[in-house]
């Protein structure tokens, strides 16, 4: 505990830099999600319970640019497609919007309107593919994910436009977010309100379990930590050009106040390996034995370490909201997260990833106190004004982390 409060401490000092962010005005009610332009740096677009989508040049005055009244009823995600940030794609209850915003009018009329999900969606994304992975201008074939209220997934063929598949029977519970899988064509990683992180070959329709939070709570000795179920409510992976350095990972938020780090590509390897191979006596052994004396990292079927970043580091009190891998800086250096305690925090993972789990005081960079529950950010590559919070206010915040 005496760690936790260290850790507590010296982020907090860090933060008192960001008390009085930016403040941008364009919406009316509750802002829901934030995206940041790859093409155009500076740029940036929220949505809101308002039914607004707003577009803010942060070099310019902190008011939108451009505000689009897209629905009467809230919007809760948005992406840009893959390869044309000209076009954006709005999710409100169970239909995906899409429209040019080169055609600026007073009345927002969609290019496309997709309406295959039964249940309200909580999360889109997008992807294209060329004939080796995904780079952007020679379109061979460009999806969109959502992931809806009844625990589906569905995938959206946007060149046709019809529905490519439904991904169903993984999920038990509400599927709260989707994300492509960069290094692996024709795949999503999924998790939702069953604590399940799922694998799946859309190509096919098939999916395998990657990592179940539930069973990992179960099993665990950290009695400290909230007491809410691991529900996983956002994931992040890192982009192409991470890969690198970050290896081939993911991070997840989760209802329990965790961020959890993950290797994927090692999960999948375990699972597949235990499926195939009757050694759980073996791996409870490894297990054991390879367990870092932290209680922050636990070792997975093969071996592997998974970091869990918790209250012991200084972490969230209360379910984590989003995360985002940093753009800013050295891209990939941290994992930004955001919870339903108003807090964001600033997690310095690579000194984990370089060196181990070390000193706490490492990890920890810094704590932001937005002071309302925190339910999307973004950021930017800039030096300053590079993190956006979207929170349960009006006001989309601006802080600067260095």
């Amino acid at each position: 505990m005496a760690e936790a409060e260290s850790s507590e401490a010296a982020a907090t000092a860090v933060a008192d830099k960001h008390s009085k962010p930016r403040r941008l005005k364009g919406h009316k009610d509750c802002t829901t999600s934030c995206i940041a332009s790859r093409d155009r740096p500076r740029v940036i677009v929220t949505s809101g319970e308002d039914g607004r989508v707003c577009w803010f040049d942060m070099r310019c005055k902190d008011v939108a640019r451009l505000v689009m009244d897209v629905s009467v009823e809230p919007v809760t995600s948005l992406c840009f497609k893959t390869g044309n940030e000209d076009m954006i794609y709005a999710s409100s209850g169970t239909e995906i919007k899409c429209f040019d915003v080169r055609l600026a009018t007073k009345e927002w009329k969609p290019l496309e309107n997709y309406n295959y999900n039964k249940e309200e969606i909580n999360k889109v994304n997008s992807m294209t593919y060329t004939t080796s992975q995904h780079v952007v201008c020679n379109l061979k074939s460009s999806f969109l994910a959502a992931a809806d209220d009844s625990g589906e997934v569905k995938i959206i063929d946007i060149r046709q436009p019809c529905l490519y598949k439904t991904l169903r029977a993984g999920h038990t519970s509400i599927c709260n977010t989707v994300q492509f899988l960069p290094w692996r064509s024709y795949e999503v990683i999924s998790g939702g309100l069953d604590s399940l992180l799922l694998i799946w070959d859309f190509s096919k329709g098939r999916s395998h379990k990657v990592v179940d939070f539930g069973s990992l709570e179960a099993n665990s000795s950290n009695t400290g930590q909230c007491v809410n179920p691991a529900f996983v409510y956002a994931i992040a992976v890192p982009e192409v050009d991470m890969l690198d350095k970050s290896d081939k990972i993911c991070a997840v938020a989760r209802g329990d106040g965790v961020v959890s780090v993950i290797n994927i590509e090692s999960e999948i390897a375990a699972n597949r390996s235990k499926s195939s191979s009757n050694s759980r006596k073996g791996s409870q052994s490894r297990s054991k034995d390879g367990t870092s004396s932290s209680s922050n990292v636990d070792a997975g079927q093969n071996g592997n370490r998974r970091l869990h970043l918790d209250y012991t580091l200084g972490g969230h009190t209360a379910a984590v909201s989003c995360l985002e891998f940093s753009l800013f800086g050295e891209r990939g250096k941290f994992i930004i997260s955001g919870g339903n305690d108003q807090l964001v925090k600033v997690w310095n993972w690579s000194s984990y990833r370089d060196s181990g789990i070390g000193d706490n005081n490492d990890i920890l960079h810094s704590t932001i106190n937005v002071g309302h529950k925190v339910n999307s950010l973004c950021t930017v590559p800039a030096d300053t004004d590079n993190l956006v919070v979207c929170d349960t206010s009006k006001s989309v915040k601006v802080y600067s982390v260095t």
